[in-house]
């Protein structure tokens, strides 16, 4: 089996009858197939979002325009792929690399290329997981994300869809389904681990140039942001069957975009239908039935916390600086692909398996999410590769100090304000 190969990009392979409903049966069996892949445990890929920051007017977005012209013909040296979010958000997304060190490595040298790039026209790239002092605005022209904001605005999400498109930005770590047989028990360990990695992580106190009172207010738009697309299918972390679980929820999650071939531009849909409903027949959007097509565009707008891609992409980290995201992939990587450190990781997070809320809301400030943020951060420590180590040690100190990267944030918040914390990166 390839290591962590995606789907395909949706919109290739537009085949089908547009008159014609689509079994669902068949789709159903389609999405379940490729929802997770048997391979062994060790390969990583990872993915970081950065606001693009224009250093002589910080407050203002850098126009679509000059940001794509300074990044014309860059190829990162490393491998990485570079994309451009729809708030200019800059993201390298590295191969699948044999275990944490070396997909560290990677992504470290393209970021430095990319930061040098763009350092020659005085734009800088910010690694918080919230833009901490504009509002929203997106300024990416692509047909994707204009009717992405049509539809969160159709079906009462506005303001959520533009923040989570324009200001949030991301850590993802991208893991191994391993062996088929323990797809149940790699997935329930994994989701019952996801408060503490969210209160470990967050790093966005601030958005639009105001205090939240959430240590992630990243993680608070998510959960928010409609529930049948962005929040993890109720019996989907411990089922014994977690592919045929997570078709169930493509297929009931609503179809948000439409597009009617491969160069056309996407359209939103604002009624709350169905993937099943519209294969099925019983409704009909853009006044046609869905091709295969349709389906992999519908997969690649499905965001719960663990989004099944082959292998298992791990979403509920917030963006954190330079000095600190190699330590935190290193972490997320040991306490699921290394068993010991996995057994040590789950009785730590036991007690809080269940406070995603609060973890988003009082991030480490709760004593019971720091003190398993820490017995988490010593499982894992024996298991990361020795380069790694003095990153993750770093860790730890800042969690026995009752800290995390959110009170990082806030302290250069209160000394020079909100702009400030566009403007200097590196927190420590």
């Amino acid at each position: 089996m390839p290591a962590l190969s995606s789907l395909e990009h949706a919109g290739e392979g537009d085949t089908g009858d547009r008159d014609v409903p689509l079994d669902v049966a068949a789709v159903l069996e389609q999405v379940a197939a490729g929802a997770l892949r048997a391979g062994t445990p060790g390969t990583v890929g990872l993915e970081l979002e950065r606001h693009a920051v224009d250093l002589r007017a910080p407050l203002r977005r850098v126009p679509w325009d000059r940001l794509t012209g300074a990044l014309r013909g860059v190829e990162p040296p490393a491998g990485c792929r570079l994309t451009l979010e729809p708030g200019g958000q800059v993201e390298l997304s590295s191969p699948p690399l044999p275990g944490p060190a070396a997909a560290v490595a990677a992504l470290q040298r393209d970021a430095a290329h990319v930061d040098a790039v763009l350092a020659a026209d005085g734009i800088a790239l910010l690694s918080t997981g919230t833009d901490p002092a504009r509002p929203p605005e997106r300024v990416n022209p692509g047909s994707r994300y204009s009717a992405m904001a049509e539809h969160f605005t159709a079906v009462g999400h506005g303001a959520d869809g533009a923040a989570m498109m324009c200001s949030t930005a991301s850590l993802q770590v991208n893991l191994e389904a391993g062996p088929a047989h323990r797809w149940p028990q790699r997935l329930e360990h994994l989701h019952r681990l996801l408060p503490v990695l969210a209160a470990l992580s967050a790093c966005s106190p601030l958005l639009a140039g105001r205090a939240t009172g959430a240590r992630s207010a990243r993680q608070g738009v998510w959960r928010r942001l409609e529930p049948g697309r962005c929040t993890r299918p109720a019996d989907g972390t411990g089922g014994p069957d977690p592919a045929g679980e997570w078709a169930d929820f493509a297929l009931a999650a609503p179809v948000m975009l439409v597009r009617d071939g491969e160069d056309a531009p996407c359209r939103p849909v604002g009624d709350p239908v169905s993937l099943a409903d519209w294969a099925g027949g019983r409704r009909r959007l853009h006044g046609r039935a869905p091709t295969v097509a349709d389906v992999d565009l519908h997969l690649s707008t499905l965001w719960p916390p663990v989004r099944m891609r082959g292998f298992l992409e791990v979403r509920v980290l917030d963006a954190v600086p330079a000095a600190w995201w190699p330590g935190l992939a290193a972490v997320v990587a040991a306490v699921v692909d290394d068993d010991r450190a996995a057994d040590a990781a789950a009785a730590a997070a036991e007690p809080v398996a269940h406070r995603a809320a609060d973890a988003a809301r009082l991030g480490l400030a709760d004593p019971a999410l720091a003190r398993a943020a820490r017995g988490v951060l010593a499982a894992a420590l024996p298991a990361v590769p020795t380069g790694l180590r003095g990153a993750v040690e770093a860790w730890a100190e800042l969690t026995a100090a009752g800290r995390g990267p959110a009170d990082l944030v806030l302290d250069r918040a209160r000394r020079s304000g909100p702009t400030a914390c566009l403007t200097a990166e590196e927190l420590r």
